[in-house]
C-alpha cells in the first residue's frame, strides 16, 4: 500500500466513526427525551434508573467521540526515530567497517579540514 492511500484510509474511517457516532449521540438524546417523559408520568424507580443508564451511555459515546479525535492526532503523528536520517532525522547508532588506520586517517582528514569545535570533543575533559 502507497502512503497516500493509507492516509485517505485512515481520513476515511475516522469520517465515518465520527459520524457514526454523533448519530448514536443525537438518536440517545431523542432516547432519553422520551424515557424522561415517561419516567416523569410514571413516576416508576426503574424508570428513573434507566433513564440514568442511558444519559450514562450517551455520555460515553461523547467520550469515545474525544478518544477517537485523539487516536486521530496519534495515527498522523511523525515518530522522529522512524525518520529516515536523510530527512532529517537522528542516527542513533553507526557503524564503521574498516581498520582502525582507515579510521584514524578518516579522522585526521576531519579535522585538517576544520577546526574543533567544543562540541564537536566525544570525550572531552575541561
Amino acid at each position: 500500500m502507497t502512503e497516500p492511500k493509507n492516509k485517505e484510509q485512515i481520513e476515511d474511517d475516522f469520517s465515518f466513526s465520527r459520524d457514526h457516532y454523533y448519530k448514536l449521540v443525537e438518536k440517545g438524546d431523542e432516547a432519553i427525551d422520551l424515557m424522561m417523559d415517561l419516567a416523569r408520568e410514571s413516576e416508576h424507580p426503574r424508570a428513573f434508573e434507566v433513564l440514568a443508564g442511558m444519559i450514562k451511555t450517551n455520555a460515553e459515546i461523547a467520550d469515545r467521540l474525544m478518544d477517537l479525535q485523539n487516536k486521530r492526532k496519534d495515527v498522523n503523528r511523525v515518530d522522529p526515530q522512524t525518520v529516515t536520517p536523510q530527512l532529517g532525522g537522528v542516527t542513533n547508532n553507526n557503524l564503521f567497517v574498516g581498520s582502525t588506520k582507515d579510521l584514524a586517517k578518516m579522522i585526521d582528514t576531519r579535522q585538517a579540514v576544520k577546526t574543533i569545535k567544543d562540541d564537536d570533543i566525544i570525550d572531552g575533559d575541561e
